[in-house]
């Protein structure tokens, strides 16, 4: 065997190197829906699969807070845990359900599976308390919640799709 001066080295690694395939294209994002109204289905049981493990939320059982985070990812399951450990710490307690009232598709993206909610729940029987059994909601909260809920593709749950974020809306509920 003989040894490679440091230009054969270098010679034989130019030719290698030139001999190299190309790495295969890597897939973009699609949506698994093939419509909108498929689209609005997964988003719609998502939501209220997400809002039926917080009626199941008790405070004192930081255990019952897995199924809520289970359907929340980013933004909206950074938010959750802080938001569900905070009340823990505090010894705080909720009582009542939430109910959907309604729910509309208010943005469809095909080419990167997001889905976007205008939604609409029914907050009026739940109550949240202090440790010292004061109720902390405001007098002013309206019984009935519109926000926008955006959703991601997700093979982690069974509608196939997650949480990303939840925000407010000025809107009225209809």
């Amino acid at each position: 065997m003989t040894a490679l001066t440091g230009g054969a080295v270098l010679a034989l690694a130019l030719v290698l190197g030139g001999c190299t395939p190309e790495p295969a294209p890597q897939p973009t994002p699609t949506s698994p829906f093939a419509s909108e109204e498929e689209a609005f289905a997964a988003a719609e049981a998502t939501y209220r699969a997400y809002v039926d493990a917080l009626n199941q939320v008790d405070l004192s059982d930081p255990e019952t807070f897995e199924p809520v985070f289970a359907w929340t990812t980013g933004e909206a399951n950074a938010g959750e845990r802080k938001s569900l450990s905070q009340m823990h710490a505090d010894g705080w307690s909720v009582s009542g359900r939430t109910s959907v009232v309604g729910a509309r598709l208010a943005d469809f993206s095909p080419k990167d599976g997001e889905v976007e909610l205008a939604v609409c729940a029914d907050v009026s029987g739940v109550d949240v308390r202090d440790s010292n059994g004061i109720s902390v909601v405001s007098p002013d909260r309206p019984d009935l919640q519109a926000s926008f809920v955006t959703f991601v593709s997700s093979d982690q749950t069974g509608t196939g799709l997650v949480i990303a974020s939840i925000g407010g809306s000025d809107q009225e509920c209809e």
